[in-house]
């Protein structure tokens, strides 16, 4: 209800409100409208924790833990079990939180990349303003889009550690987000321990200290002294985050704003430990989400309040949609995620679509399907194996621990296969195999689940015109003139379905694919062709070597991500001379994403030395971003060459 003062003076100047009375009912009924309409919109408060997957928290079943305010949120609120970011690292993961579109359209799944999208996509509070909103981040941002600066200041009214619902104006709704890092992998594995012990356990009382033998360890974790000393950090930190929340929601109970505020409560991915995130599986993906009702609220919630648990389904690009619905906005026609709340309101789906890209140095490309219950992840570079080299994880203590006894013959099978290559496919049923530990992809009894699966994906692949079957060096290229949005939709540009049926074979083995593969080497398309050499690259020696003459012609190739996998399979294949070389060259090359992808083809070479002064080198050049240092750290780090060690991240 607007006031129209310009009616109720003349109405005034006229002398039609001598009745005292009746003019206090008109403002009474007045008020009451105005105050009728705020009440339809809810601040919302927006809790962001950091690398957290649900089985560690108390709520979700796990007696060891101690999180008694995110416990209390959930009791008397909504759980979901079937949450999931979208993908496994957090630029990415954010990107599609803030746009509500999936990075494989908007071309962004590469961790910290940078490039352009269009102009028309806008970070979604820029919606919730223009319904009367103040909206706030306090403070992190990381949206993994070009030109940030401006992308943040037409999304946030504040965005800084300082920010918060107290800059609003009076009465004005807000939407205020938090994000706490005090779970975060830098917390739990990066940093050196003193540095966890100072910044983390000693701002803990000592009764609040989880103990190394208080909790059970995952079993793809050795089950050590020593692992266990560090695996308890994943515990302190999400107490101490645990704590931090419970700060921030008494400041809000001491600004008397609780009772109208619904507050959202998740992670922005998987637990940041080995095999978590940066991995397309269920451990990287799956994320605790709460939401809270205050009573005058709570009829918006479709599933009903106080302790509810939800298997409903959503991922990080439904959020942008339900929080422009719930306040009563218009969602953009851009926008691929699914409102679950508000008038809006979508209904419930049965599957979702989830990737994982790039993060940091470590290159890889995985595409998932989960119903909730089974999740299959299609493994596109699979001779990159799950525990692979990423500096910011090699760094931390307890993936050296690992790496020590996987040399150590220390593991058993389960802990070994981290380090080794990953089947094209992987299938793990949620419910009785948390951990994913038996890998169903193969098993005849779950061929029906396998091909659903497999159908859903290739399904989601074609309509959503994947912009990431794309290689980096190709998306950078684009970001110059357009956008990888864009450009994915130019069927005569981008012939997807050509390229997908070559890429889809990626990750198989056998003779028969890699006749395939050696046919398509001919195509006149860069696409294709990259994808048909890259799908060579997880062949069987004995299958390439017939093939080893075609492959080696390649090593020339006119587009550098072809000549550059060319060169990595020669050089496997018969350590020529002219493989060395070009692998020299392209580690040394000016295109960065060129450079990346030779380093990290020769990370996971048997034959590393003849590469060693060539990788100390590029690592000393002018103009070499932290990724290919990192890669290069990697490769030295992988030899005993340099400590790993935070000293040495790059």
């Amino acid at each position: 209800m607007k006031i129209d003062k310009i009616r109720i003076s003349k109405l005034l100047k006229h002398g039609l409100f001598i009745n005292i009375p009746c003019l206090l009912l008109f403002f009474t009924l007045l008020v009451s409208g105005c105050m009728k309409e705020a009440r339809l919109k809810p601040n919302i408060l927006w809790i962001t924790i950091e690398d957290t997957s649900p089985q560690f928290l108390g709520c979700y079943g796990n007696s060891n833990s101690n999180t008694p305010v995110i416990d209390k949120l959930a009791d008397q609120g909504v759980r979901f079990t079937n949450a999931f970011s979208t993908g496994t690292v957090c630029s990415p993961s954010r990107t599609a939180i803030i746009t509500g579109v999936k990075v494989y359209e908007t071309g962004t799944g590469n961790h910290r990349s940078k490039y352009l999208i269009p102009d028309f996509i806008k970070g979604f509070p820029y919606y919730l303003k223009q319904v009367g909103y103040y909206t706030s981040n306090n403070r992190k941002t990381d949206y993994n889009v070009a030109n940030e600066k401006q992308f943040i200041n037409e999304a946030w009214n504040e965005s800084s550690g300082n920010a918060g619902w107290w800059g609003r104006k009076a009465g004005q709704p807000f939407f205020s987000v938090f994000n706490f890092m005090d779970s975060h992998q830098s917390r739990t594995m990066t940093e050196t321990y003193s540095w966890y012990k100072e910044h983390v356990l000693e701002q803990l009382p000592e009764e609040e200290r989880i103990g190394d033998e208080t909790f059970n360890m995952p079993p793809f974790y050795n089950d050590t002294p020593e692992m266990r000393k560090q695996f308890a950090r994943v515990y302190n930190s999400i107490k101490l985050t645990d704590n931090r929340i419970g700060e921030l929601l008494a400041r809000l109970e001491k600004d008397n704003l609780k009772d109208s505020t619904i507050i959202f409560l998740y992670a922005d991915h998987g637990e940041g430990m080995p095999r978590g995130k940066t991995n397309g599986i269920n451990y990287g993906y799956r994320v605790p989400f709460v939401i809270w009702f205050p009573e005058m609220y709570k009829h918006l919630s479709p599933w009903g309040t106080e302790g509810v648990v939800t298997d409903e389904l959503v991922d990080f690009s439904d959020l942008a949609p339900t929080l422009i619905s719930l306040v009563g906005g218009e969602i953009p026609e851009h926008m691929s995620g699914r409102p679950y709340l508000g008038p809006n309101r979508n209904e419930p789906v049965g599957y979702l679509n989830l990737s994982s890209d790039r993060s940091d140095n470590g290159i890889d490309m995985v595409r998932t399907v989960t119903d909730g219950r089974y999740v299959y992840s299609r493994n596109y570079l699979p001779f990159i194996y799950e525990a692979r080299y990423i500096r910011y994880m090699e760094i931390g203590k307890i993936k050296q621990l690992m790496r020590d006894d996987l040399a150590d013959g220390n593991l058993n099978q389960l802990q070994k296969s981290l380090f080794e290559e990953r089947p094209a496919e992987f299938l793990f049923d949620i419910e009785n195999d948390l951990w994913e530990t038996k890998n169903l992809a193969e098993d005849p009894d779950y061929s029906d689940i396998l091909v659903k699966m497999q159908g859903k994906l290739n399904e989601e692949v074609l309509n959503s015109h994947d912009a990431m079957f794309l290689p980096e060096y190709e998306i950078a290229l684009l970001s110059d003139t357009t956008t990888a949005y864009e450009f994915r939709l130019d069927e005569s540009n981008y012939p997807l379905e050509a390229i997908y049926k070559v890429a889809s074979l990626s990750g198989f083995k056998g003779k028969d694919v890699t006749k395939k593969q050696i046919g398509w080497l001919e195509s006149p398309n860069n696409i294709i062709r990259y994808w048909a050499v890259l799908g060579l690259r997880s062949q069987s020696k004995n299958d390439l070597k017939p093939y080893s003459a075609i492959i080696a012609q390649m090593m020339d190739d006119e587009y550098p991500p072809v000549a550059v996998t060319a060169s990595a399979i020669t050089w496997e294949l018969s350590g020529s001379k002219h493989a060395e070389g070009n692998l020299k060259k392209f580690c040394a090359s000016n295109n960065l994403n060129v450079s990346l992808l030779a380093v990290n083809y020769l990370l996971y070479s048997e034959k590393k030395e003849p590469f060693v002064d060539t990788i100390r080198k590029v690592h000393d050049l002018n103009e070499r971003d932290y990724n290919v240092q990192a890669a290069c750290m990697d490769f030295l780090g992988s030899l005993g060459l340099v400590p790993n060690n935070p000293d040495f991240r790059r």
